[in-house]
């Protein structure tokens, strides 16, 4: 009989959607509400990934809570209602997943996105199906760093550190990974380029989403 595949934890932004277009017009709809400059959508598209409150405070250039959290909410008013749509699923993601569960994998979302918006977002591209659980942030900020809600999988049994798989686009995917010893895929196909996978630790790098099964393949010995 064969063995079981990993447990392999998907980011979402940059992984398996392409959200560049809703996440750009969200925080720039937060800065110009705010009355700030904003820069243009290449150097926004940076930003993705990492948590959103950082990311408000280094454009905004403060440290101070309220102001953040100003910014937050004219952000998520608009994202909640038409930003999170404004998205696609990369080509090949679909097969990707069906070839991943094949394996014999367990699959589960694990994002720095608000874990309600990750759900509806899974849903409305069909791709709830393929996830035994949709896990992200929560409204006041916990698990907005992907150390720490990775931490929380492992904690409350949700995965095993030895048999899991990090797939994600960013260094923080592939950080988070490294610090709970769990093996990690570099998505090259989104937002953070190889050099930024590698530099972070990355195990593997995989070129686009057709390639995934034979990387985690790969890993099995």
């Amino acid at each position: 009989m064969p063995r079981p595949g990993p447990t392999v934890l998907f980011d979402l932004d940059g992984t398996l959607t392409d959200s560049r277009a809703g996440i750009t017009a969200c925080i720039r709809h937060a800065l110009v509400t705010l009355g700030r400059a904003c820069p243009d959508d290449d150097a926004l598209a940076t930003y993705i990934g990492p948590p959103l409150r950082g990311t408000l405070s280094t454009l905004l250039d403060t440290e101070n809570p309220a102001l953040i959290e100003t910014a937050l909410a004219h952000y998520r008013a608009r994202y909640d209602e038409v930003g999170l749509f404004e998205n696609r699923v990369y080509d090949g993601v679909p097969e990707m997943l069906a070839a991943t569960a094949r394996l014999g994998c367990a699959m589960f979302v694990a994002t720095a996105k608000l874990q309600h918006a990750a759900v509806r977002i899974v849903g409305h591209f069909d791709l709830a199906r393929h996830f035994a659980g949709v896990y992200g942030a929560e409204p006041g900020g916990r698990f907005d760093a992907k150390i720490d809600l990775v931490a929380h999988l492992i904690e409350s049994g949700v995965i095993r550190a030895d048999t899991a798989v990090m797939v994600g686009d960013r260094a923080s995917d592939i950080l988070a990974a490294k610090i709970h010893r769990i093996r990690s895929i570099g998505a090259a196909w989104g937002y953070g380029d190889p050099g930024e996978l590698a530099g972070a630790g990355a195990d593997i790098l995989c070129e686009n989403p057709h390639a995934l099964a034979a990387c985690l393949a790969d890993g099995r010995g």
